[in-house]
């Protein structure tokens, strides 16, 4: 498993800080402007940038600045696509999908590391991670278009403006491709990364394995 280079934890830190105050700009934008999306998407980007730091008051679960970085950076991106780039930069959507999706792969993989870790009985290969991280990719987008498909459904029968909005059988096939590449990515150099998060879920989630 390979370890790609990262920034230095301070410029990490900065970085992360950075797109949490642009995004609290989005929402004073969408509040100004009258622009529904750039304020319930901004809104609830923000909030999720907060999960690290709630994790590890809750649970005393440190995380690498870099998974916050990561999460924000996402959400961010989203964010700022529904505020316009979407519209505008025709690659902005399979992006953050790619994006996205490393995420819920992430979670995946790290969720199964922390029960492989807790229990004696299970071992896990990592080809076999490889492969379930792509699975459950695959099987979230599927749900995740589904869920847009309806939210186009109720605001064809309400004429509410909803935050997310299918474009089209090509699109969701697009979107799919790109989830695979971002769970193909996490498959890759993902795993090397992760271990250390595993091992806190599990200490501080699941229990010592030895205990």
């Amino acid at each position: 498993m390979t370890l790609l280079p990262r920034l230095s934890l301070a410029s990490q830190r900065r970085l992360t800080g950075a797109m949490q105050v642009l995004l609290v700009g989005i929402v004073a934008y969408g509040f100004l402007a009258g622009e529904q999306k750039a304020v319930s998407n901004g809104v609830i980007a923000l909030l999720v940038t907060l999960v690290p730091a709630a994790l590890e008051r809750r649970y005393d679960l440190p995380l690498d600045p870099w998974l916050a970085l990561w999460i924000t950076t996402a959400v961010f991106l989203h964010t700022v696509g529904s505020a316009g780039f979407y519209a505008r930069v025709e690659w902005w959507d399979h992006m953050t999908h790619a994006l996205s999706a490393s995420l819920v792969a992430a979670v995946g993989y790290t969720t199964l590391r922390a029960i492989d870790l807790h229990s004696d009985g299970i071992r896990i290969p990592s080809r076999f991670a490889f492969v379930f991280i792509v699975l459950i990719v695959l099987a979230f987008g599927v749900l995740w278009e589904l869920f847009e498909f309806g939210l186009d459904i109720v605001a064809t029968e309400t004429g509410i403006d909803m935050p997310l909005a299918q474009h089209g059988l090509d699109d969701t096939v697009l979107d799919l491709m790109y989830n695979t590449a971002g769970a193909v990515l996490v498959g890759l150099f993902g795993q090397a990364h992760l271990a250390g998060v595993a091992e806190l879920v599990r200490d501080r989630i699941f229990g010592s394995a030895t205990e």
